[in-house]
């Protein structure tokens, strides 16, 4: 397990799909590339969009810890 350090943090605990990705998609933007975000849901479908959108989108995700809640994501701007 590798410690990415991360320049904001978004906390969705408590939101339901979709509103985790998109909460993460506005603080993205706000971002500089190259900038981390790291954030925290609890939603288990976070999962799997987090994990989809990355892929199809500039935006890397670095590590991302879904074993238990909450769920954390640290994803680096495209």
């Amino acid at each position: 397990m590798t410690i990415h350090s991360f320049d904001e943090t978004l906390d969705a605990s408590g939101l339901n799909c979709p509103l985790p990705l998109l909460k993460a998609k506005q603080a993205l933007n706000k971002l500089e590339a190259g900038k981390v975000l790291k954030v925290i849901a609890t939603d288990s479908g976070s999962i799997r969009d987090f994990k989809a959108y990355t892929d199809q989108s500039d935006h890397e995700l670095l590590e991302s810890f879904t074993d238990q809640e909450p769920y954390v994501y640290l994803i680096r701007r495209g």
